[in-house]
């Protein structure tokens, strides 16, 4: 199942010393991610998940991101499919971390 978070939520788990952290799983192109990322984030782009997944904890929790989410709510539901359960997808994507959370990071 795929669970919805948001920026805000994210960055308090993140945070939050108390709970295991989530591994942040960014699928945007390199050229996307060189404008910046989630601190901690594995960068993966989304046409070599189908390749790569394999090498993925599926017991962990992961939080898939994208630009503004439906490419990582795509890879979501294609892990789900795999048999990953620990899934969410960031809503927003990076653009609302950048707005909501970290205005660091550059919006595009």
């Amino acid at each position: 199942m795929i669970e919805h978070i948001d920026a805000p939520t994210l960055s308090a788990w993140l945070a939050d010393a108390d709970r295991a952290p989530p591994l942040v799983l960014d699928v945007r192109e390199p050229w996307e991610t060189d404008l910046g990322t989630i601190p901690g984030s594995v960068c993966l782009p989304m046409g070599r998940i189908p390749q790569t997944f394999h090498d993925l904890d599926p017991a962990r929790d992961w939080v898939v991101v994208c630009h503004h989410g439906a490419r990582s709510l795509q890879v979501a539901r294609f892990l789900d499919a795999q048999g990953f359960a620990r899934l969410h997808n960031l809503d927003g994507g990076i653009d609302a971390w950048s707005r909501l959370v970290d205005p660091g990071v550059r919006r595009y």
